[in-house]
């Protein structure tokens, strides 16, 4: 069986036709406008594989993008953002220097000078709804958030996103006049957002990213069920939201000091599912295999081949216990998306009122966050949301067959149009029912069906995904509903 376990990386692509090699420069991401391009190395020899040229364009992009990750530059918009004194949801709208409303004018503003520094890029708009009559907003309050768009030249309905929360709290989750420096929750995601879009709207891609500083976190998510709703009216194919939310403490209440980790939470099965559904995959499996699971696996792939000294611990679970965050609302409506955080939390940092109490000190303060780790986290942000957008759309209508009988078919929809254009072909996927990550692969070209000969349907769990011509390649999708990220239109729009 050993000469049918093709154990390449996530990402590589033997077995393609040598004469794709040629295309791949041209199928990479290219410059914007004002942006200073990136200069391959010279494709190697004729006899080179595709794969050895795309690891050569992919890697030199993906590497390139981390370098140019600015810890100094989060530290600024971390220290700006805490500088507004509070953006608890309920606090100052009017103020240009204090409250949420300068905040999140701020980061509008900020948005829209990086999209001037690319030609016009981004579209930056304000989402926001009147939230009243809860618990934590019991009077009507607006609660706006901001999005930016870039979006791809083959596929600008198909979407990664990428989100930080605006608002911040202290021990009263009503108190919205107290000092409330949210240094690192949320800060540290909302400037991580914000440096994301500095570096990658250098840079044109296929599918198109969106960067997200989220409203009404700490009052009962209601920024991000109001962009949930909007996306859906809107008809946005998002297809992964990347939550970040409190990315920058290093030492945690538990006494340990560790830079080199961070937890991805996704959940297990879809919160959509019908029951029709859960009873087919009681019997063919996807308990841990949804699309923010495989999302998951994604980025955690992507941190080890391009994050140094960074280590993705995947936890098994919607948020921490008991506990939730900005992705939740996406996920409740079908959107994949999983939450990005530090692995030692600090609960004297979050949440509290600021104070010294029998010489201990509570409050989120500026002094809690560690620049170069949040750096680090963006950075693999970063990665993940160009490796997805430079991949083709994500594989549809995945299914399979196999029972009793010694081999496994996969079959899928491919794209037709724009869309297709930097598709090289697809590759499948399978491990072992235990296994935590995608074992092996087989590049299979540009079909839409293959058939694994002698490997057995019931011993392992597959999956698909697509593969561009200059090496990026999407996440895996598990077959049926329980693995699905949404289909895609298959006529050139």
């Amino acid at each position: 069986m050993s000469n049918n376990l093709l154990k390449t990386g996530l990402f590589g692509l033997t077995g393609l036709a040598l004469s794709a090699c040629t295309q791949a420069l041209a199928q990479r991401a290219t410059p914007a406008p004002n942006a200073v391009p990136i200069v391959a190395q010279q494709a190697g020899p004729a006899a080179a594989s595709l794969r050895d040229h795309a690891q050569e364009t992919d890697i030199a992009l993906l590497h390139k993008l981390v370098t140019e990750t600015s810890a100094d530059r989060i530290e600024a918009d971390i220290r700006k953002l805490v500088s507004f004194g509070t953006r608890h949801t309920l606090s100052e709208t009017e103020s240009d220097t204090r409250g949420i409303g300068a905040a999140r004018r701020w980061i509008h503003t900020e948005f829209e000078r990086i999209s001037a520094e690319c030609g016009g890029c981004l579209e930056v708009i304000y989402v926001s709804d009147t939230i009243s009559g809860e618990t934590r907003i019991p009077d009507p309050v607006e609660v706006v958030s901001v999005v930016a768009i870039q979006r791809g030249t083959l596929d600008p309905n198909r979407m990664i996103v990428m989100s930080g929360d605006i608002d911040s709290r202290v021990t009263d989750p009503l108190d919205g006049t107290s000092d409330s420096p949210g240094a690192n929750d949320n800060a540290s995601g909302m400037a991580g957002a914000i440096e994301a879009a500095r570096v990658l709207s250098k840079y044109k891609f296929p599918g198109t990213i969106v960067y997200m500083g989220l409203s009404g976190e700490e009052q009962g998510l209601f920024g991000g069920q109001i962009v949930a709703k909007h996306a859906i009216e809107e008809g946005w194919n998002i297809k992964g939201v990347i939550n970040n939310d409190m990315i920058g403490n290093i030492s945690g209440i538990n006494g340990i000091t560790n830079n080199t980790t961070a937890r991805v939470f996704s959940e297990g099965t879809r919160d959509v599912e019908t029951p029709e559904e859960a009873r087919a995959r009681r019997f063919t499996g996807g308990e841990v295999d949804s699309p923010s699971r495989n999302l998951a696996r994604y980025i955690d792939r992507m941190a080890d081949r391009y994050i140094p000294n960074l280590d993705v611990m995947m936890v098994y679970r919607l948020d921490r216990f008991g506990r939730g965050g900005h992705h939740r609302p996406f996920n409740a409506v079908g959107i994949p998306g999983v939450r990005i955080m530090e692995t030692n939390e600090h609960y004297d940092r979050q949440h509290q009122d600021l104070r010294t109490e029998d010489g201990r000190v509570y409050g989120d303060t500026i002094d809690g966050v560690d620049f170069d780790y949040a750096a680090k986290l963006t950075a693999l942000n970063i990665v993940s949301m160009a490796g997805i957008a430079l991949a083709p759309p994500i594989p549809a209508d995945v299914t399979i067959e196999g029972a009793v009988q010694p081999s496994t078919t996969l079959k899928w929809s491919r794209p037709t149009g724009t869309k297709a254009e930097n598709l090289a072909g697809y590759r499948v996927h399978w491990r072992l029912t235990t296994d935590a990550q995608w074992s092996h692969s087989k590049f299979v070209g540009n079909v839409s069906e293959y058939t694994l000969e002698n490997i057995v349907i019931d011993n392992y769990f597959f999956g698909v995904s697509s593969v561009a011509k200059d090496g990026a390649e999407s996440p895996v999708v598990f077959p049926g509903a329980a693995g699905s990220y949404g289909g895609y239109e298959t006529s050139q729009e």
